[in-house]
């Protein structure tokens, strides 16, 4: 396959799933991963897609991906951080749980829990979860984003800030280098901060893709939270980060 076809199929593959990294690149197309990196260099150079820490993404730091795809994109490693969140989830737990495909495989994940009581602002999440006689479901009220099943707005926050629970439950869509946690819309990331706000242990569930990640709006800082889950280790700055605050690091 000659280069400027490859580049073709690598913006299609990065724009249809939002991230693919260099290693299923390189068996993609039977190349070394040297040569992906030199062809991710390029294309990044010509502002086509954005490079990132093991891979490449959107240039945009305004539009996420469709909830369809980001449904699909590293199943696999979703579904390993949510086993080992749910082990460190006690029974008889309260949990808020937020807006996000991970959470969404966390919460099925959670189902050989008992009698635990979650507080949601995400459908999918309580549809998932309501299936347990045992279990507790309280979704936040507020206005319904159609296109994912999350809830936000103003109502959302004054429902979230009324409860302190054990644990909260944290996706996002971007983290960089400073540790900075990054979201594409500032009304979920507002109920996201209250949630962060009213919990006593703050669990972050985030793939690989997610660490380089651009987007427009800031939920906060990875040093705000006490345990990160993640599917390979973040790079050193990171891991600094959460060294000098003693922040519990899963490889999953």
């Amino acid at each position: 396959m000659k280069q400027t076809e490859r580049h073709t199929r690598i913006i299609e593959i990065v724009t249809n799933s939002g991230f693919a990294t260099i290693e299923e690149l390189a068996n993609k197309f039977d190349v070394t991963q040297q040569t992906i990196r030199r062809d991710l260099k390029e294309l990044d150079n010509d502002n086509k897609i954005q490079r990132f820490h093991g891979g490449a993404g959107l240039n945009s730091s305004t539009l996420n991906t469709s909830y369809s795809n980001r449904k699909v994109s590293f199943l696999k490693e979703k579904q390993n951080i949510a086993k080992e969140v749910a082990k460190t989830i006690p029974d008889n737990s309260s949990l808020f749980i937020n807006i996000g495909t991970t959470t969404e495989a966390i919460a099925q994940a959670l189902l050989n829990h008992h009698d635990l009581t979650i507080i949601t602002n995400n459908l999918h999440v309580a549809s998932i979860l309501s299936t347990k006689d045992d279990f507790k479901i309280i979704i936040a009220g507020g206005v319904v984003r159609n296109r994912d099943g999350g809830v936000m707005g103003e109502a959302t926050i004054d429902f979230v800030s009324q409860f302190k629970v054990d644990y909260a439950i944290i996706g996002i869509s971007g983290i960089d280098d400073s540790g900075d946690l990054l979201d594409f819309d500032y009304q979920e990331v507002r109920v996201s901060k209250a949630i962060i706000n009213n919990s006593r242990n703050i669990f972050l569930a985030a793939d690989h893709s997610k660490f380089g990640r651009d987007a427009m709006t800031r939920l906060g800082n990875i040093s705000q939270v006490h345990h990160v889950f993640t599917s390979t280790t973040p790079s050193n700055s990171i891991q600094s980060i959460l060294d000098e605050n003693n922040i519990e690091l899963t490889i999953c």
